[in-house]
């Protein structure tokens, strides 16, 4: 009996149908990102809260402190920037090594500290199948002999990524609150502080991996001609009386870079268990980490007299203490300027926001610290500072809302201009497009002058969190995870700056 016509339609249309339900299920797995390299990215640890806690306690009467831009997260744990390595999205295999370092030292008997510990570099590494570990190039001196060894990417940490599947990303991969268990090597890096299976602080990180391929088709007409791409916009540099020539002869630039941490205990102030709060660059200024970065600047600088005057373009706001719809803490400092006369060198920048007593303040070209320009060198074509001392004034002391007196020794101080439009800028530590998450606030110190103190694991063995933004797409291969990874797609939360 023939079959009707209509029948034989509805027949192609589910046929039709289900071919395209398949390829909806396949093709995630399909565009997931080829092997390739890591670019950018954080780490986020606080090592042990018990071990920070007694470097810095009244036994070891010991201190610590940070090397290779590493910097603070809301001051219970380190951040280490700048990831680099490879990503195999088949097998989920990840290598991701971070820049920067803490030093801890304490103990100290005429001048030589008993307990020296250095650990650096970093790296997070992944196998297919799940296994996971951090590793470190760590120095250290025995408490029982005081013998100093050394060992290049010692594995400090056994890490448990259990029921989280790491194939198949793309975009920005974040795993927070991984569990992290002290390991043999571990131990023998700490000194025997500790044994190996000792919980030590889960770890954070978040890491870009290569792009998913586009799979939209070109366009077919032979006549289409794609747009050329939009120049890239630089932000412009506010006149300022930072920006003013001196009267002597002079080279003038237009390139130049700031940076400047304002002050560590001030940033974990901010994120803090107390104000709770971030901060927002904006106008060319950005994160690196462990200080911000304000740029362009245009001024210029007199080789025979030492004058300079240099102006950078860029704001970073603070926020915390909110009530409502209010932030009690409210401060912007932007455009900052460097001049050098007479010996002397000086930090200003406009500052807004709110005051203590619930005013406001709207300054220009405030006078926030000085400096010995002494340090000042040139070479490459760069005139260069690099970490100069900075001291607080008295108007910068008032700006700050009397939290920190005059004299008060501020984040130190670089930067570099290029007297020569071709030299290159240093570069900005790279802490990858999305957050790794922090330590809850509830783990964080209450007092902007204290030393950090690490967010403790539960010791419930918990899973990690693992989220991956990819373009707002995520993969299928993703959802296998039983839920575990969630997307997302926000701005810098308070606890996530840096």
């Amino acid at each position: 009996m023939p079959v009707p016509h209509r029948l034989r339609r509805l027949a192609a249309g589910l046929v039709a149908a289900l071919a395209a339900l398949l390829t909806v299920v396949v093709l995630p797995g399909q565009a997931a990102a080829a092997e390739g390299r890591v670019s950018g990215g954080r780490l986020d640890w606080g090592i042990k809260q018990s071990f920070l806690t007694y470097v810095t306690g009244p036994i070891a009467h010991g201190s610590w402190s940070l090397t290779g831009g590493a910097a603070t997260v809301a001051g219970s744990g380190f951040r280490f920037h700048s990831a680099a390595g490879t990503y195999d999205p088949a097998s989920g295999a990840l290598t991701a090594a971070f820049s920067g370092g803490v030093q801890f030292t304490g103990h100290q008997e005429n001048g030589v500290n008993a307990l020296d510990l250095s650990v650096g570099r970093l790296t997070f590494k992944a196998a297919a199948g799940g296994a996971a570990g951090l590793y470190a190039d760590v120095s250290s001196k025995s408490r029982e002999t005081g013998q100093v060894s050394s060992a290049s990417q010692a594995k400090l940490a056994e890490l448990s990524l259990a029921g989280v599947d790491l194939r198949g990303a793309a975009g920005t991969l974040t795993l927070s609150n991984v569990p992290a268990t002290l390991t043999d090597a571990g131990a023998k890096a700490f000194g025997g502080f500790y044994t190996a299976g000792t919980a030590l602080d889960p770890v954070s990180l978040s890491v870009n991996l290569p792009a998913v391929p586009s799979t939209t088709a070109p366009p077919s007409s032979a006549a289409s001609t794609p747009a050329a791409p939009a120049a890239p916009v630089t932000p412009a540099v506010p006149e300022s009386p930072a920006a003013t020539a001196p009267a002597t002869a002079a080279t003038g630039f237009a390139n130049g870079a700031l940076d400047w941490g304002v002050r560590r205990t001030f940033r974990d102030y901010v994120t803090g268990a107390i104000a709770q709060g971030r901060w927002e660059p904006s106008g060319g200024a950005a994160d690196g980490g462990a200080f911000f970065r304000w740029t362009p600047a245009k001024g210029s600088y007199d080789p025979a007299t030492g004058a300079l005057a240099a102006a950078f373009a860029g704001s970073v706001r603070f926020t915390g203490l909110k009530s409502d719809d209010t932030h009690g803490l409210d401060l912007t400092l932007a455009n900052p300027g460097v001049t050098v006369a007479d010996g002397k060198g000086v930090l200003r920048a406009d500052v807004s926001g709110r005051t203590p007593d619930g005013g406001t303040q709207q300054l220009t070209g405030v006078e926030l610290a000085t400096f010995d320009p002494a340090g000042l060198k040139s070479g490459g074509g760069l005139l260069k500072a690099v970490e100069l001392p900075l001291e607080l004034t008295e108007p910068g002391g008032r700006a700050f809302g009397g939290l920190y007196p005059a004299g008060t020794e501020m984040d130190p101080l670089s930067f570099a201009v290029a007297l020569d439009p071709a030299a290159a800028l240093p570069p900005l530590p790279d802490i990858g497009s999305a957050p790794a998450t922090a330590p809850s606030p509830a783990a964080t110190t209450a007092s902007p002058a204290a030393a950090p103190v690490a967010a403790g694991t539960d010791g419930s063995g918990g899973l990690p969190t693992a989220a991956v933004v990819a373009g707002g797409v995520l993969a299928a291969g993703l959802a296998a995870a039983g839920g575990r990874y969630l997307l997302r797609r926000r701005r810098a939360t308070p606890s996530d700056a840096a």
